[in-house]
C-alpha cells in the first residue's frame, strides 16, 4: 500500500507468479532491482516502487555434461562461477565491474567484458529466458538447451533491453569447459609494430581468452610499473599455450600475472552509471507498446521518448 505523499513501497515477489500478479496489479511505475548495485544508472523515475528480486537466486538446473545452467535472474556473478567452477566450468559472461552483480542485470544490459571477443557476449551465453513483461504475462523465450531454435527471437530481444520490456526471472546459460592451462601475463612494447602484431595475434590461430592495453593507471592499480604494453590472458591445452607464448613473446619481454589482475581491470573499467539513451524509431514505440504498453518497467531508463 502507498502512503499519501510517500514513494511508493517496495515489493519482493517470491515466485514467478506473484511477480507476474505484482505487475499485473501494479498501479505505479516499478524499478526492477537485483543486487542493487547500479540503481542509479539512466533516467529514474522518482515515482517507481522499487521491485526486488532478491527471492529470485540460485541454480534452478544445471546439466554438467550438457554445458548448460538455469539460474534465478537474482544469482550473483560470484556464486555462479563458484557452482560451475567445482565442475572444471565457467561461464565467461564476466563483465566489466565485478562479481557483486547479478546474472539477470548482465543479460538485461548486455555488458561484455574482456572475454567477449573470443568466448562470446551476452547474446551468444544466453539460451533463454523466463520473463513477466509489462501485462503481466509470463514469457518463455528460448530454451535450456543449444539447438532450441524455435519461435521469435524474444531472447536476444530482452537481452540489453535494460528490463523496459519485462522482468526477467530466470536465466538459461551455455556454460564452457575451464581451460587446462590458465596464464596472466604483462606483455611490455609499446612501438607501433609491436601494436599492429598484437592485432595480428589476437586475431591468429593462437589467439588470447582476452588482450587490455595497459594504460598508466591500470599498470599502477596492477602494481606493475607505468610501461606501456598489455595485459593478456591464454588459455587451452598445454601445447596451443605454448604455441600463444611464443607469439607473444615476439612482441616483447613478458610478466606472469596472476588471475586475480582481471578482476581489477574489469572493476577499473567499469562502465558509468548511465544508460545510453536508444534512438527511439516507431519500431522502439511499438516493441514497447507490445510488451508493456502502461509503461511501468524502468520507465525512462533508456531516455524514452513520449
Amino acid at each position: 500500500m502507498t502512503r499519501a505523499g510517500a514513494a511508493p513501497d517496495a515489493v519482493s515477489p517470491h515466485s514467478v507468479s506473484e511477480l507476474a500478479d505484482v505487475v499485473r496489479e501494479s498501479s505505479h511505475p516499478l524499478r526492477i532491482v537485483g543486487a542493487g548495485t547500479w540503481l542509479d544508472a539512466g533516467h529514474t523515475e522518482p515515482n517507481a516502487a522499487p521491485l526486488h528480486l532478491k527471492a529470485f537466486r540460485g541454480v534452478h538446473a544445471y546439466v554438467p555434461a550438457d554445458l548448460t545452467i538455469s539460474v534465478g535472474a537474482a544469482t550473483t556473478l560470484a556464486e555462479l562461477d563458484a557452482v560451475t567452477r567445482a565442475h572444471g566450468q565457467w561461464c565467461p559472461l564476466l563483465p566489466w565491474g565485478d562479481d557483486a552483480g547479478t546474472v539477470g542485470a548482465t543479460i538485461a544490459t548486455a555488458t561484455a567484458g574482456p572475454f567477449a571477443e573470443s568466448l562470446g557476449r551476452p547474446r551468444d551465453l544466453v539460451l533463454g529466458l523466463e520473463v513477466v513483461d509489462g501485462l503481466g504475462r509470463i514469457v518463455q523465450a528460448g530454451g535450456r538447451v543449444v539447438k532450441n531454435v524455435a519461435g521469435f527471437d524474444l531472447t536476444r530481444l530482452m537481452t540489453g533491453a535494460w528490463g523496459t520490456l519485462g522482468v526477467i526471472a530466470a536465466v538459461h546459460l551455455r556454460l564452457r569447459a575451464r581451460p587446462a592451462v590458465d596464464e596472466s601475463w604483462i606483455v611490455r612494447s609499446g612501438d607501433a609494430a609491436a601494436a599492429q602484431m598484437m592485432q595480428a595475434i589476437a586475431r591468429g590461430p593462437y589467439a588470447p581468452l582476452a588482450t587490455v592495453p595497459l594504460t598508466p593507471r591500470l599498470a599502477a592499480m596492477l602494481g606493475v610499473g607505468v610501461e606501456p604494453g598489455w595485459l593478456v590472458r591464454l588459455g587451452g591445452n598445454p601445447a596451443f599455450v605454448q604455441a600463444s607464448r611464443v607469439q607473444l613473446e615476439r612482441v616483447g619481454p613478458g610478466e606472469q600475472v596472476p588471475e586475480s589482475a582481471w578482476t581489477t581491470v574489469r572493476g577499473a573499467m567499469a562502465p558509468a552509471s548511465t544508460a545510453t539513451s536508444w534512438k527511439w524509431t516507431a519500431l522502439s514505440r511499438r516493441v514497447k507498446e507490445r510488451f508493456d504498453p502502461r509503461d511501468l518497467l524502468n520507465r525512462g531508463l533508456l531516455g524514452e521518448a513520449s
